[in-house]
C-alpha cells in the first residue's frame, strides 16, 4: 500500500509566530497554552518549532505555561484505559516511580507540553499528577507552591495565572481541556475525594493519599460554548488549527456561575 501524501498546510516557526501575533498574542504577556500539534498542519520542526513560535510571539519578557500532567502516577484501581488486574494493584502502587519534576514525563496531553517540560530553563510545579511547566521571567512565580492536596485549585499554578492576568490559548484544543474551568470547581460547593500517587518526601519515596476537591471535565464542552457565546473570546486560526484566546480570570468567573446552575453537585 503506498504511503499517503503529506497534507498541509506547511507551517514553520516563522509562519506560526506570525499567525499567533495576528490572533492577538502579545509580547510580554503570560500565556497558558492547551495544544494539539497535529491540528496545526504539517509543522516543519514539530513540537520544537511550535514552542519556538510561541516564545517568539511572547518575546523575552513573556512567559509560556503548559500543563505537564502525569495522570499515570495514580491508583491503579482507577485505571480504565486499559485496566490492570486487581492482583497487580499492590505491586504497582509500590513500584510506580516517585514524581520528579526533572524526569517524570507528561502523560496524555500531547507533545508540545513535553517539549516545554524539557526546554532549557523551564520550571515545573510540584504536584505529582497535575503539574505545569513554564518558560520565561514569570515561571518561578507561576510554578512555586503547588500543594500536594490541591490538584488545580487555590494553591496551584492556575490561581497564580489568574492573579497575574494570564490568558488561555486553546491551540487546536477544545474547551474540554480548559484547566481554568477546574479552578472554578474549587469555588463552588462540591464533594471531596481521595487522590493517591507516588511522591518524594524528606523520608524518601512514599505512596501518598490526600483529600482534595473532586474535579471532572464533564460538560466542559457545553460550558465553553456558553462562555464563548456570552463573553469576548478571540477566535482565529494558527496554521490550520481553530484557536480561542481569552483571560483566565474571565473563564474562571464565568465557570463559577455556570457550574453552580448547570452542574450542581452534592457535597
Amino acid at each position: 500500500m503506498p504511503t499517503p501524501p503529506v497534507t498541509g498546510p506547511l507551517c514553520t516557526r516563522g509562519s506560526l509566530a506570525e499567525d499567533l501575533r495576528e490572533l492577538g498574542v502579545r509580547p510580554g504577556e503570560t500565556l497558558l497554552v492547551h495544544s494539539s500539534l497535529k491540528s496545526l498542519g504539517w509543522v516543519c520542526g514539530g513540537a520544537v518549532a511550535a514552542v519556538q513560535a510561541c516564545l517568539d510571539a511572547l518575546g523575552e519578557t513573556g512567559t509560556l505555561v503548559v500543563p505537564t500532567h502525569s495522570g499515570d502516577n495514580s491508583d491503579p484501581a482507577l485505571w480504565e484505559n486499559p485496566p490492570v488486574p486487581e492482583e497487580w494493584w499492590t505491586e504497582v502502587r509500590a513500584a510506580i516511580p516517585a514524581y520528579d519534576p526533572a524526569t517524570t514525563p507528561s502523560y496524555g496531553i500531547g507533545v508540545i507540553p513535553e517539549a516545554v517540560r524539557t526546554w532549557p530553563g523551564a520550571l515545573r510545579s510540584a504536584h505529582p499528577q497535575t503539574s505545569f511547566a513554564a518558560i520565561g521571567p514569570g515561571a518561578a512565580r507561576i510554578t512555586r507552591g503547588h500543594a500536594l492536596d490541591c490538584l488545580l485549585g487555590e494553591r496551584s499554578p492556575l490561581a497564580r495565572l489568574e492573579e497575574v492576568g494570564a490568558r488561555v490559548l486553546l491551540l487546536g484544543a477544545g474547551y474540554d481541556s480548559c484547566t481554568s474551568f477546574h479552578l472554578a470547581e474549587y469555588r463552588v460547593p462540591g464533594p471531596m475525594t481521595e487522590v493517591s500517587f507516588a511522591a518524594t518526601t524528606p523520608e524518601g519515596r512514599t505512596w501518598l493519599t490526600v483529600r482534595d476537591t473532586s474535579i471532572t471535565s464533564e460538560r466542559f464542552d457545553e460550558l465553553g460554548a456558553d462562555f464563548e457565546r456570552d463573553k469576548d473570546v478571540v477566535r482565529g486560526t494558527v496554521g490550520a488549527a481553530a484557536c480561542r484566546l481569552f483571560p483566565v480570570r474571565d473563564a474562571v468567573a464565568y465557570a463559577e456561575r455556570w457550574l453552580a446552575v448547570h452542574r450542581p453537585r452534592e457535597e
